[in-house]
């Protein structure tokens, strides 16, 4: 979606952005009320917008757009500094150069490849039937202590689910690489879940049944993996 009060400047930005590779523009706006009033039944991942308008200027719309990658454009570079408190990818200065713009596409790309993974369910065989479980709710994967062939995830709200028949090489496999790591041969940790580390051990912000903190075993094996995905 794009929006820009000046007519000549949303010209020119729709017209760069028809030239970029796998990057479609659903409707250009020159009204920041008409694009809050018709934007709820509009289907669009990416926002550029214009800072300075009449009206509801860009910082304020963009306070609208919940869960949308924002990339600003403007001719004054005084607003940076508030363009990113409101969490945008990018901030470009007029006039606007295709390559530099190209940039901010990878990255909004690369935002929202994140924030789907983030978002993404496993729906998975457990001790209650079926489950669809939220990636982003995982916790900490451990072999259940009755069966070595299931599987006990803890949940972000403290629930435990016990995962039946399934091995950690299947759960790594539909699990974000980047965000789940395994540490030794029974146990995987979500990185968020992580407190702090030692050479051979792990503490996580979970806790037991006692309210201590539970501790992983760093296994030699995994440790530079971890240690590398932690970027150390």
């Amino acid at each position: 979606m794009l929006l820009d009060d000046e007519m000549p400047g949303l010209t020119y930005l729709k017209m760069l952005c028809e030239q970029i590779e796998g990057l479609n523009v659903v409707k250009a706006f020159n009204s920041s009320e008409v694009f809050v009033r018709d934007m709820q039944n509009l289907d669009f991942d990416l926002c550029i917008l214009d800072i300075e308008m009449p009206g509801l200027n860009g910082l304020q719309v963009a306070r609208l757009l919940k869960g949308k990658a924002i990339i600003f454009t403007t001719a004054y570079k005084e607003y940076a500094i508030d363009a990113f408190d409101v969490d945008a990818v990018d901030y470009l200065v007029k006039p606007i150069k295709k390559e530099r713009l190209e940039i901010a596409i990878e990255k909004a790309a690369s935002r929202l490849a994140l924030r789907r993974e983030e978002n993404k369910c496993l729906q998975l065989n457990t001790d209650k039937g079926k489950a669809l479980i939220k990636v982003d709710e995982l916790y900490y994967i451990k072999v259940s202590e009755t069966d070595s062939r299931d599987k006990e995830a803890f949940l972000s709200d403290n629930r435990r689910l016990t995962l039946k028949n399934i091995s950690f090489e299947h759960l790594l496999k539909e699990l974000p690489s980047h965000q789940f790591c395994r540490v030794n041969k029974r146990e995987i940790i979500a990185l968020k879940a992580v407190a702090h580390f030692s050479s051979d051990q792990i503490t996580t912000i979970l806790t037991n049944k006692s309210g201590e903190q539970i501790k992983l075993l760093l296994s030699e094996i995994y440790k530079n993996n971890f240690a590398k995905m932690l970027g150390n």
